[in-house]
């Protein structure tokens, strides 16, 4: 579980700002925590601000940081990391970015970072703690690395490392069991989009064909009362011998047929109740979700496979824009899935950013889990939290105050100016 991440030096991000996941002493909300012995860990966290100050740059980061911790192993040694550091100030353009995470795994705390540009590995640190201090498991450096006694799987493994490779990606390459441990975890990220999401309906597909996930899947889209009775997974074969196909050669055939998974095609259908004059139900209609439902309703489709895999399995799931598309009420019933520790058993924990100003106001949130993004005027992005945020007086924001309508008011920054638009008029 994540307790903490950093990032310095990424896109909009010139300073260290970082994204808190433990709870702070605050009293609301504490049926929602993870409990996790000395830790209290929060299950979702928010995003909030102005186009283009930063909040997407934010979650790229953290996706930046799992991608490169899970490919890392797999690149050549003439792979560019695909990383871009602050562009706008002298201090940082030649310098590499920074990420450093905090997390909890077999109840032992890790803490994991590293500094890179595009061509190499300029630094990188593992740590851990069973209680509070810190033992170094592997110290990298431009001299070299130190591994540690507590790290005996990383001997020898030195040498082997490339300058664009991560220690750490290498060590579970070799089965180290620490290594593997926590590459593992990193795998149980999932960073989607809230834009493109229709990329994650095969996997809707997948899901659909297993009964036991089909019956999990069917309960939650029932809960949500999308306006429909049932769903379900419809199979057709392709009709080899249409005008479309018939133009293909053999080879062709077989080639398309690869691209989309076999012969068969799949596609979700929604039942709906056909009522007669007295508002009686005499038969069910079948609609095709694609061509029939709304926008939002495909949307939360495509979401779905997603959602259902980080919650059944734990994880994190990062998603950008996750209102776009969604009524207020169908965002909120995932927020819920996430934040309530019966539907989520396993902990699971959700990171997104959105524009919907209403979840502000639906209590969902304590107010360590609201997060705003904001760029000074040198168009560096900063980070803070509303339970960090300090009222002009000093004093911090209580908990009964409307956060949803002093936030349009610009109370906590992180909102466009607009101005006067009357003056536009020519």
């Amino acid at each position: 579980m994540l307790i903490e991440f950093s990032v310095g030096n990424f896109l909009s991000i010139k300073d260290r700002q970082t994204l808190r996941l433990d709870a702070s002493s605050i009293t609301e909300h504490r049926d929602q925590l993870i409990d996790a012995g000395r830790y209290k860990l929060l299950r979702s966290a928010v995003i909030y601000g102005a186009n283009a100050s930063g909040k997407s740059n934010i979650l790229r980061a953290i996706e930046t940081l799992n991608r490169i911790v899970v490919t890392s192993a797999a690149s050549s040694s003439t792979t560019e990391i695909e990383v871009e550091p602050f562009l706008l100030s002298t201090e940082t353009e030649g310098k590499p970015s920074a990420f450093e995470i905090l997390f909890l795994l077999d109840g032992i705390r890790y803490r994991y970072g590293f500094e890179i540009d595009r061509k190499a590995v300029k630094a990188e640190w593992l740590f851990m703690a069973r209680k509070e201090k810190e033992k170094p498991l592997f110290l990298r450096e431009a001299n070299g690395i130190e591994v540690f006694k507590d790290f005996k799987e990383g001997n020898g493994l030195e040498e082997r490392t490339r300058d664009n490779a991560l220690f750490l990606a290498i060590c579970d390459q070799f089965n180290g069991v620490i290594a593997k441990r926590v590459i593992a975890w990193f795998n149980k990220w999932l960073p989607i989009s809230g834009l493109g999401h229709d990329r994650y309906r095969k996997f809707l597909f997948n899901l659909l064909d297993e009964p036991v996930a089909r019956e999990d899947l069917v309960g939650l889209v029932k809960q949500l009362n999308l306006g429909f009775s049932n769903i379900l997974l419809q199979k057709e074969k392709i009709d080899i011998d249409n005008e479309f196909l018939s133009r293909f050669s053999e080879e062709n055939k077989h080639k398309f047929f690869d691209l989309v998974e076999g012969e068969l095609t799949s596609g979700i259908k929604t039942i709906h109740k056909k009522y007669n004059f007295d508002y009686e139900p005499v038969e069910n209609v079948i609609f095709d979700l694609g061509m029939h439902e709304s926008a939002g309703t495909n949307k939360f489709f495509d979401l779905l496979a997603p959602i259902y895999l980080i919650l059944t399995k734990g994880g994190i799931l990062i998603v950008d824009e996750l209102d776009a598309k969604l009524h207020p009420l169908m965002t909120q019933a995932i927020i819920r899935l996430f934040n309530n520790p019966e539907l989520n058993p396993n902990n699971a924990q959700l990171i997104f950013a959105t524009h919907d100003t209403n979840l502000l106001s639906a209590k969902l949130f304590r107010r360590d889990q609201i997060y705003f993004t904001e760029k000074d005027r040198y168009g560096a992005t900063s980070l803070y939290s509303l339970v960090e945020y300090q009222e002009e007086d000093g004093t911090k924001v209580r908990k009964d105050r409307s956060f949803e309508e002093d936030y349009i008011r610009g109370r906590y920054g992180a909102i466009p100016f607009i101005g006067d638009l009357s003056k536009m008029a020519s």
